[in-house]
Order: C-alpha cells, then sequence, then structure tokens
C-alpha cells in the first residue's frame, strides 16, 4: 500500500460538499432501510443507511462502500437488503470520499478518518441491536477497514468479511475473517490473495472465497453473496471462535 507522510496526512480533507450531494441523493430515495445520521469526529451528520433484520435476528454488520460511492452504491446497496433478509441488522455507512478526479492512491490519506468513521459506525450498531457487531466491507472500504483493524485500539468485531480487497492484511491479529474474491476480480485483489490465505494460516474460524463468473463489482451477486456471509457470521459469532 502506498504509503502517506505525517504532513500529507493532515493536510487529508475529504470532499464534504460531495457527501453532502450523495446524502441529498440517496436518503429520500431509500427503498429499503432508513436513513440516519451519525455524528463523526471529522463532522457531524453522516448519513448512513439502517436495514433491521426481518424474521429472526443471527447477527448485525457495518457495511463499508468503495472508492468515491455512497452507502447504497451497486452491490453494497444489495447486500444491505439481502442481509437483513436473512438475518443480519446491517448499517451502511459514507466513507469519505474526494472529487470525481482524484487518484486510488490519494485515498490512502483518507483512512485515518474512514477508520474514525468505522468505529462510531460499530458502536452506534452494537448499542442499537444490542449484539456483537461484524464488519463487511468492499473494494477500497476493504482496506480502509483493514487499516482500521490494524489500530492498537478500535471497536470490537466478531468478524470482518473482505470483499475485493486488494492489499494484504495490515495486522496479524484479526477476528474471524471470510475473504471473497471474485473470478475475474481486479489484479491486485488476485495477486495478494495468498499472502491473505497465508496470513489466516490453517483457522477452522476464517476462510476464503471464490465467485465464480463475478468481476470486481460483483453486480447481482448480492444475493449469493449474503448466502455465503451469513452463515460464516453465525459460526464466526459461536463460542468455538471466541
Amino acid at each position: 500500500m502506498p504509503v502517506t507522510s505525517p504532513a500529507q496526512a493532515a493536510a487529508a480533507k475529504p470532499d464534504y460538499a460531495r457527501e453532502a450531494r450523495w446524502a441529498d441523493e440517496v436518503a429520500p430515495s431509500v427503498m429499503v432501510g432508513d436513513a440516519v445520521y451519525l455524528d463523526m469526529p471529522d463532522r457531524p451528520h453522516v448519513l448512513a443507511l439502517y436495514t433491521k433484520a426481518s424474521g429472526a435476528p443471527v447477527g448485525a454488520a457495518v457495511i463499508v462502500h468503495g472508492l468515491g460511492v455512497q452507502p447504497d452504491f451497486g452491490v453494497i446497496g444489495e447486500l444491505r437488503g439481502a442481509l437483513a433478509e436473512r438475518g443480519v441488522s446491517t448499517l451502511s455507512v459514507q466513507m469519505p470520499v474526494l472529487g470525481g478526479d482524484a487518484l486510488p492512491v490519494e485515498y490512502t490519506a483518507l483512512f485515518p478518518i474512514a477508520g474514525d468513521r468505522i468505529d462510531v459506525a460499530v458502536h452506534w450498531l452494537a448499542a442499537k441491536e444490542q449484539r456483537p457487531v461484524a464488519v463487511v466491507a468492499h473494494s477500497l472500504g476493504a482496506a480502509m477497514a483493514n487499516a482500521w483493524l490494524a489500530r492498537p485500539e478500535h471497536a470490537p468485531v466478531v468478524a470482518f468479511v473482505a470483499i475485493g480487497m486488494g492489499v494484504p492484511f495490515a495486522t496479524m491479529t484479526l477476528p474471524p475473517v471470510l475473504d471473497i474474491v471474485a473470478e475475474r476480480d481486479l489484479a491486485a485483489v488476485r495477486s495478494n490473495a495468498p499472502l491473505r490465505a497465508l496470513a489466516l494460516g490453517t483457522s477452522a474460524c476464517s476462510s476464503t472465497l471464490k465467485v465464480a463468473g463475478a468481476d470486481h463489482y460483483l453486480a447481482g451477486h448480492g444475493a449469493d453473496l449474503a448466502d455465503a456471509i451469513v452463515p460464516f457470521l453465525v459460526r464466526a459469532s459461536s463460542d468455538a471462535c471466541r
């Protein structure tokens, strides 16, 4: 992962106007779940989408989207509903974004802010649901969550689902992990998959999953992903994995 200097990190500032436009566009059109607003360390009133589990609840998960988008975008929007239908309440939270012409490498400087937001979201959902929380993250969002898990202190999570993550794990102190790679994923995701598998070792509580026929964006695969994620979360929450 590219290294960001302290000066660059200090100067990094999300495009809050762009975030506000996303919120103005997304919140009124939400068909599944409810728009809520969380006060974050970097700014108040950050959009998140809360979807209560239907039927018997089996878990809760904070969902983290990828580069420069919003918390109902693409497969993230699919997962919000599909997981809730299978008993997992979700909170999909707006990550910090840059301008539309920003390069992916520039987002590295926003990882501290992203980590703060994930922390707040995990605490909020754990209090709301009164149960342990997992993190389910896609693409750059998975890299953000990965960096957050490497912090000396972070909100406790029961599991980490990394979907299309293009970097190795940032720490060996991991909760149970489900590492998901699409068959036609980005080169960085596929090339780093062996390193991630090595880090997981032979843990009975962690595993990898290859999604046949899918590309990095996994459009149309939300239900299939949820079918794999829910049993993993149930197992990760069991006494055998604690």
